[in-house]
């Protein structure tokens, strides 16, 4: 009974609940040109929200990361919250903003959509990395992966931010332990791992389409 009453207390980790967020996002795609693709709003954002408690277990290194997915949320929530009908649809957003002119600016939801998707990429990248090269030392992986999703779109101020952060990152046991549950065999957080990446790539590839669309992919920071 005791048992039974322990696996029911158990608490799913910050990746099974993302598991569970993905599950939600259905990218719907246009039939014909009269349509729009809809790109669900709300289990996006709050898949990004549980990135945050994701980076966070990596420290102070993510910390600039984790307050750009943190604004770049709020602005996307701001404006739903004006309508939620019409913006649920992230791509209602992007229409919006291109038809105003204001789609490229810096403080524009379009742009919010664009560096989020990046750091989904980013996230799920390094997570790939670690469940394939457990060997591997942490901050080579974070660099790796940094190099690949996010350091093309950077520049040179925020490049030199990050390289000072790779400094004080976790090793890969104490990041692992930390994602996974308390008794989670690290074959078991590999497959959540897999899981999350074979449900979040194809999201990704999707929004990426419709961001190329708008004329976004090639926007960078400072």
């Amino acid at each position: 009974m005791k048992r039974k009453i322990h696996e029911m207390e158990k608490k799913n980790t910050e990746l099974q609940t993302a598991i569970e967020e993905l599950s939600h996002v259905i990218i719907t795609k246009p039939v014909d040109s009269t349509e729009t693709t809809h790109i669900p709003l709300r289990p996006l954002v709050s898949f990004c929200n549980l990135i945050i408690q994701v980076l966070d277990k990596i420290g102070p290194t993510m910390a600039v990361l984790r307050q750009d997915i943190d604004q770049n949320i709020q602005r996307l929530e701001k404006l739903y919250e004006t309508d939620p009908c019409v913006y649920s649809n992230l791509v209602e957003i992007l229409k919006k903003e291109r038809n105003e002119g204001t789609y490229k600016m810096v403080a524009s939801c379009s742009r919010a959509l664009l560096w989020l998707t990046r750091t989904m990429d980013f996230t799920a990248g390094l997570l790939r990395l670690l469940s394939k090269e457990m060997s591997s030392k942490m901050e080579e992986l974070v660099e790796e992966c940094y190099m690949e999703t996010l350091k093309p779109h950077h520049g040179w101020i925020a490049s030199a931010a990050f390289k000072v952060c790779l400094k004080i990152v976790p090793d890969n046991k104490t990041f692992m332990d930390a994602i996974g549950a308390r008794d989670q065999s690290y074959e078991t957080l590999r497959e959540d791992i897999d899981t999350l990446s074979s449900l979040l790539t194809p999201i990704l590839n999707e929004i990426s389409i419709v961001l190329e669309l708008y004329g976004l992919n090639r926007l960078k920071s400072m």
